[in-house]
């Protein structure tokens, strides 16, 4: 593992939790938008993370089955963003443009399917983690400084 392994592993996960907290705040924001673009009600947003996979290890995890593991890897990186289609809350308004016109639901508008609690907890859990990433960088760069004050004595 390189001098600057740490920090690069660390960036990667700043990045990750960065676009989670603006995909998550864009559904805080969307929680009553009730007619999109695209028509019907925001649908919430998540974001998929996958590791990036070192394809040449040169260090192995001790104790770890070499067919299983291939290496420590290099960090993390966003997969895809992907919109969840499950039907929001209905509400029954009938004078609001946006309420359905005809059929079983006449009557009734469709809200987000946005949890605030949850995005909230979502969104404590990214920052937590991005802070984390941040202390990792700073740890790192404090040891470097102390091996180049233990290289100058």
């Amino acid at each position: 593992m390189g001098m600057f392994t740490s920090i690069n592993i660390a960036t990667t996960g700043m990045s990750v939790e960065r676009l989670r907290s603006d995909v998550i705040s864009n559904n805080i924001a969307n929680v009553s938008t009730t007619r999109t673009p695209e028509g019907g009600a925001f649908k919430k947003s998540s974001v998929i993370v996958e590791p990036i996979a070192s394809a040449h290890p040169t260090w192995r995890m001790p104790f770890v089955n070499a067919e299983q593991d291939n290496g420590p890897g290099k960090g993390v990186r966003v997969k895809e963003i992907v919109k969840d289609t499950s039907k929001g809350r209905m509400v029954y308004e009938p004078s609001n443009p946006d309420a359905i016109q005809s059929g079983p639901d006449k009557g009734y508008v469709e809200y987000p399917n946005v949890n605030i609690v949850n995005e909230m907890v979502n969104l404590i859990s990214a920052s937590r983690a991005y802070e984390a990433n941040s202390t990792v960088i700073q740890g790192a760069k404090d040891m470097f400084s102390v091996a180049l004050e233990i290289g100058r004595g």
